[in-house]
């Protein structure tokens, strides 16, 4: 399944709109995808599952790449 992660670079910072960046990955899970990024020290805000058409317009997307992690 393909998750996208919303998040901020600093585990420390207050989360702000304008410096939330996304990333896709390819997991089973939530916990998973969570287990995942644990070693990146991001703040995660929201993982949403991605799919269906939802995911077809995402990939459309030129920034578009799934982390294996």
């Amino acid at each position: 399944m393909i998750f996208k992660v919303y998040f901020q670079e600093d585990v420390l910072e207050v989360p702000v709109r304008e410096k939330t960046q996304t990333v896709y990955i390819n997991a089973d899970s939530e916990r998973d995808v969570r287990e995942k990024l644990k070693d990146r020290n991001l703040n995660i805000e929201f993982v949403q599952l991605v799919s269906g058409e939802y995911l077809e317009f995402e990939q459309r997307n030129e920034d578009f790449k799934v982390l294996e992690n």
